[in-house]
């Protein structure tokens, strides 16, 4: 039994999902959660600026002394997650592989689409991992590097005519290649669950990285015997880099529920 918290952190507000899904999967653990916000979004930052904000976000969670650190961000996963195990001792747990193993157990036809921010599709993180998985499974990746902002603007919607038609023109090579899986390589992209869903089909199977990553961690928890007892006092914190009232105001959209915590801001260039 462990009752150290668990540390997760994201660019800004998509890292949320992930923790909706850990808290109902995980009611007795503490959670810490901080959100890059001032810096949002990352997809388009260079490798060398990325591992420096990830090495500062890690940093910052590591001052609670969490039990396992969960990067709920597919950019930072897919171009920083081997040096930050190296330079950590604790467990740190990125997207690629749980949602890839996710995929595969999911696909029929072998034909996988990847959608996600530009520094993760250009890494290819996701290839060689579904590669090095199965050698003979086909990958087809895609970047959409519009559909973070949106979604933090609340642009998420069906109905949206602006959301549905950059969904439609970002999703139309990924049909043309006949993938039966797709996975949402970003963990703000489940906030557009509908409107993709219904833009690929019944047909294709949706595979979210924010629930995959909750999957491995309650893996980890119950393998290592890390779990937190069932009378531990269990709670959320929540961190931001930039103003709260944004961040207050659209997390209850992510987190599926109204977020009652207070939402605290701090220096992260001081770490």
């Amino acid at each position: 039994m462990n009752t150290r918290p668990i540390g997760v952190f994201d660019s800004g507000l998509g890292g949320l999902t992930a923790m909706h899904t850990l808290g109902k999967r995980l009611p007795n653990e503490t959670f810490i959660y901080f959100g890059d916000t001032a810096r949002v979004p990352y997809g388009g930052r260079s490798e060398a600026t990325l591992l420096k904000y990830a090495r500062q976000d890690v940093a910052f969670l590591k001052s609670f002394k969490p039990k396992v650190l969960v990067i709920a961000c597919g950019t930072v996963s897919t171009t920083c997650l081997e040096q930050l195990q190296q330079e950590n001792s604790l467990p740190i747990i990125g997207v690629v592989e749980p949602t890839c193993l996710q995929a595969l157990h999911a696909t029929k036809n072998g034909r996988i689409g990847m959608i996600a921010t530009q520094a993760s599709v250009r890494s290819g993180a996701y290839e060689r991992m579904l590669h090095r998985l199965d050698p003979d499974v086909d990958v087809f990746c895609h970047p959409c590097p519009l559909l973070v902002p949106m979604v933090e603007n609340g642009r998420m919607h069906r109905g949206d005519i602006v959301i549905e038609t950059l969904v439609k023109e970002y999703l139309a090579p990924l049909k043309a290649k006949g993938i039966d899986t797709l996975m949402l390589g970003c963990t703000h992209y489940p906030l557009l669950w509908d409107v993709i869903g219904k833009e690929m089909g019944p047909s294709v199977t949706l595979i979210s990285a924010g629930a995959a990553v909750a999957t491995a961690v309650e893996t980890l928890l119950e393998d290592s015997h890390m779990e937190a007892p069932q009378t531990s006092d269990s709670h959320r914190s929540f961190y931001v880099s930039d103003e709260v009232e944004s961040f207050t105001r659209n997390a209850s959209l992510f987190l599926q529920e109204d977020l009652h915590q207070v939402v605290r801001r701090i220096d992260i260039d001081q770490y």
